[in-house]
């Protein structure tokens, strides 16, 4: 008998990429790849790669624990997902990290952009608006592990440092500005004056090549003397700083390792995030199937072109193992030493705290104790509690060491609607707040629910509510033949 010329792993839902209505979907194992297999009715067939490495395929579906959710839901569950976002009961992930954005504006225009932001975009949200928008977060997670103010360029509103004020003032474990590095880059009492809301400040830097030829394709303008001023004034005032690498396929992703490297020898710098292009917003000179760099293959990368992290050391969060991986690494002087593979899975499985920031889980906390005070441990049993930041418990460390020393790779994958899967989503814990106040996954976002993008999900809805009284009507009239 005739074989299938691939391995059928499991079943889930999709949409399909061109008109968004929800398809059923095959995950498949083929010629060492994973992939999508999706039929619309009205548009046919898709088959989309989804990951490059079937083994850690797998080892994400090991990486899962009991969901944390948020304390509050914003929409009810009626058509299911992806068209009740808000987030609906039916989501099984809290708010890890988010964004709340203050602006549509932005001093650059950059070709890739997933908010199409530009000079000419948009206005500037209110305070009251913004508060708003702060609010709905914490009544979602009582104490927010991380938001993000973004944008737009957040750094250009006119009553930025007000907001800044009014999210310290809630309570917000850790705070982070998502910036192009303009204004960080120009003026430095500005960089002084951010310097003041630490600790639990952060800065999400963008930083995305060393070449001039692809900066440009990518933000429309080379930005590298901007990025050496920007690292520069944040390292004389020790701001922690990630730097957030949009990635191409063929155009940077050949830099993820000198980047890393870079990034080690920067005093404020405590890691690297990489994100994959989505296709969302503007994108000027992108083909999704061609262009598309999946999660495994950016892991890949690190593994081939990095000297500081194994496959060992780059681990699905449990939290989205789907789109998300790390890697975490103790800066000694010119000594860095890699330390996620040297915290067995169940630490980071068993604890209560399902979230990429696990420094209030306290059996957490114990066994990472309990492993770095033995004699397995490189740095002995010299180790005393400190900060360790996201996606690791806080660990034990003597008083020179501090959250100056570690540093970590955050992989960070967005769906889209050629690789969108229902299952998946559901896992989201990148969130970001409507204007309306509700918190939607990020993927979804971009998707359905970004500026007049809703008006999809209306249809859809429409259409879903004919169905449903096509069906009762049919029901009502054979119930009256039955009589």
């Amino acid at each position: 008998m005739p074989n299938r010329p691939y391995i059928f792993y499991e079943l889930t839902n999709s949409i399909c990429a061109t008109c968004l209505r929800k398809v059923e979907a095959k995950v498949i194992f083929q010629s060492n790849h994973v992939y999508l297999l999706k039929y619309c009715p009205t548009h046919g067939r898709e088959k989309v790669l989804i990951s490059t490495d079937i083994e850690y395929f797998k080892k994400c579906r090991e990486f899962l624990k009991p969901a944390e959710m948020p304390y509050s839901f914003n929409t009810p569950i009626q058509y299911g997902c992806p068209y009740d976002c808000g987030l609906c009961p039916d989501h099984e992930q809290h708010s890890c990290l988010t964004l709340v954005e203050i602006t549509d504006k932005c001093n650059l225009e950059c070709p890739i952009c997933y908010a199409a932001s530009s000079p000419h975009a948009g206005s500037w949200r209110s305070l009251e608006h913004i508060e708003m928008m702060f609010d709905a977060v914490v009544t979602n997670e009582r104490e927010p592990d991380i938001v993000q103010i973004s944008g737009g360029e957040p750094t250009i509103h006119p009553q930025f440092f007000e907001i800044l004020d009014m999210a310290k003032n809630k309570p917000i474990r850790h705070l982070m500005v998502n910036t192009n590095g303009l204004r960080i880059a120009n003026d430095r009492e500005f960089v002084h004056r951010l310097a003041t809301y630490m600790p639990g400040f952060k800065i999400y830097l963008q930083f995305d090549s060393f070449d001039g030829e692809a900066l440009r394709e990518l933000r429309g303008v080379d930005l590298r003397h901007v990025r050496e001023r920007a690292i520069a004034h944040l390292n004389e005032f020790n701001i922690s700083t990630t730097l957030v690498v949009t990635l191409k396929k063929g155009l940077n992703d050949h830099e993820i390792g000198p980047i890393i490297d870079y990034a080690i020898k920067q005093p404020a710098v405590r890691g690297v995030t990489f994100q994959p292009i989505q296709a969302a917003g503007r994108l000027e000179s992108f083909n999704p199937a061609t262009d598309r760099l999946t999660l495994s293959e950016v892991r890949q990368g690190i593994i081939d072109q990095s000297s500081l992290f194994s496959a060992e050391d780059i681990i699905p969060v449990p939290c989205h193992p789907d789109c998300l991986a790390m890697g975490y690494a103790l800066k000694m002087g010119e000594t860095v030493t890699p330390l996620t593979s040297l915290i067995p899975p169940e630490v980071l499985l068993e604890g209560d705290r399902n979230t990429i920031v696990f420094e209030q889980d306290e059996t957490l906390k114990d066994r990472v104790f309990n492993l770095f005070s033995t004699s397995h441990s490189p740095m002995s049993s010299a180790l005393s509690l400190e900060k360790l930041l996201c996606c690791l418990p806080m660990i034990s460390a003597p008083e020179n060491i501090t959250y100056e020393n570690v540093f970590r790779v955050i992989i960070m994958q967005f769906l889209d609607p050629h690789h969108f899967d229902v299952r998946s989503v559901k896992k989201s814990c990148v969130h970001i707040v409507h204007p309306d106040g509700r918190i939607i996954p990020f993927d979804t976002y971009n998707i359905f629910y970004r500026d007049d993008r809703e008006a999809t999900v209306r249809t859809i809805r429409a259409e879903l509510d004919a169905a449903k009284l096509a069906v009762a009507s049919r029901t009502n009239e054979e119930e009256h033949r039955g009589r």
